[in-house]
């Protein structure tokens, strides 16, 4: 699926004006404020009043249709309610929240549970268990990783890299992170201040970017990895 243009301005100021490409697992990195966020929202329909955009998609299936694109939130701890139980948030039958909850590794029992009674981990995996019920075409995910400790991390992403394989979708991974990026996905895009300024695959650029900017990014980014670890 390709991104030939996806522009938005706000008061005839371009914030974003990027093209990309998703062949299967498409990383988008960046610092705060590059414009990565609000492709994401723009993508999800979820733009803020009083900005505009324009897109041309080219693709085998409709951006606009729900069952065609899930998404996976930043943060687990506050994406379900902590007031209802785990089952009464999906929107499918029984039969298909079991079958959701053995491919992402639960036991059915935490079903009955409320979202403060499991871990972080679990939420997570619960989060991704609802993405995939309508069998999407595209999953986004925002910074799935984020809010987990490291072996955590772990599991999560060598999860989703099982589930694409299985369920046959494509990812665009909204990040900073660029080392969970790396064990995730196979094409990376770097955009700055809105534009991209660098793309190609993975584990070439991260060998070797062209771009000061990407430089940084990179090496900052693995440092305070190392650091965090």
């Amino acid at each position: 699926m390709n991104i030939k243009k996806l522009k938005i301005t706000i008061n005839e100021k371009v914030l974003v004006d990027i093209t990309f490409r998703i062949n299967s697992s498409l990383a988008l990195v960046g610092q705060s404020g590059s414009g990565k966020s609000l492709t994401l929202k723009a993508l999800l329909g979820m733009l803020p009043s009083g900005m505009s955009l324009e897109l041309d998609f080219d693709g085998a299936f409709p951006l606009t249709s729900g069952k065609n694109v899930a998404f996976i939130p930043q943060n687990p701890f506050t994406a379900l309610s902590p007031l209802t139980k785990i089952k009464k948030q999906f929107f499918i039958d029984v039969r298909r929240m079991k079958e959701l909850f053995e491919e992402v590794g639960l036991s059915e029992d935490l079903l009955e549970r409320f979202p403060p009674e499991l871990s972080g981990g679990q939420l997570q995996r619960v989060v991704i268990a609802m993405a995939l019920s309508n069998k999407p075409k595209l999953l986004l995910l925002d910074e799935p990783t984020t809010a987990l400790d490291p072996d955590t991390r772990v599991l999560i992403i060598d999860l989703l890299k099982k589930l694409q394989k299985k369920e046959n979708f494509k990812m665009l991974f909204v990040t900073h992170d660029i080392s969970s990026a790396k064990s995730l996905c196979e094409d990376i895009c770097v955009i700055k201040e809105g534009c991209v300024i660098e793309n190609g695959k993975m584990r070439e650029l991260i060998s070797s970017p062209k771009q000061e900017y990407t430089k940084t990014l990179i090496e900052a980014n693995f440092a305070n990895r190392k650091f965090r670890e």
